[in-house]
């Protein structure tokens, strides 16, 4: 079920695009500051992110910007009250994928949400390789490496290298590796997603001087040359 990020300061129409986006079948949270959606990206991976331009604090353009300077090509909606070219140019300008203007229909919103899904679905599939760190991830051969250093990986660890390297420089939690690499819900009582991040921070980090693979105690874990490990 793809996960949406509305970020709306107006409570009424925040709750409006939650529940409709939910009747489409796509499971949709919301925040009522920039602030508050940052945060909440921090702490989880969205699909796609629904954006107000007037919000209080960090307007909706600031924050489209920071989203794309922390974590790429998210595909972005902006939502605003306002329609001429300017307005539309600046958003685009700060990194929108498309723009609404209110008041609009949920039936088309969720159109324009499926589009920039299957277009993000069509490049993932149409890409063959993934590099962070000295990292290199053949997607084709289903074999990675490190600073031309072949990993020999199981198939499973090599699901989660290609994950936590897809998603850089995060704090990806239990629940989401469960969920993006086992396709199942985590379950508390259980440690196997510790164990296999352990089996590969030893054939990723062991060997290298930088550790890119990285603990944070009671959230989750981080892949980052960046990262400072604070165990």
């Amino acid at each position: 079920m793809p996960r949406i990020l509305v970020i709306e300061d107006e409570t009424r129409v925040a709750d409006t695009i939650v529940r409709g986006l939910a009747e489409f079948g796509h499971n949709a949270q919301a925040a009522d500051s920039a602030e508050r959606g940052l945060e909440m990206l921090s702490a989880g991976r969205y699909d796609i992110i629904i954006c107000d331009v007037m919000l209080p604090g960090i307007s909706g353009f600031e924050a489209i910007a920071e989203i794309r300077r922390i974590y790429g090509k998210i595909p972005v909606i902006m939502l605003t009250a306002l329609g001429t070219t300017d307005d539309k140019l600046e958003g685009f300008d700060a990194g929108a994928d498309d723009y609404m203007v209110k008041p609009f229909d949920l039936r088309e919103l969720n159109a324009r949400v499926g589009i920039l899904l299957k277009r993000v679905e069509e490049k993932e599939c149409a890409k063959e390789e993934i590099a962070y760190g000295g990292i290199t991830i053949d997607l084709r051969m289903k074999s990675a490496s490190r600073e031309g250093v072949p990993l020999k990986l199981t198939p499973k660890e090599f699901n989660l290298l290609q994950y936590m390297a897809g998603n850089p420089e995060r704090i990806l939690t239990r629940a989401e590796i469960a969920e993006k690499v086992w396709g199942t819900t985590f379950d508390t009582g259980t440690n196997f997603i510790d164990v296999y991040i352990n089996y590969l921070r030893k054939k990723v980090d062991r060997d290298f001087g930088t550790k890119l693979i990285h603990t944070k105690p009671g959230v989750g874990f981080i892949l980052s040359d960046k990262y400072e490990n604070k165990e």
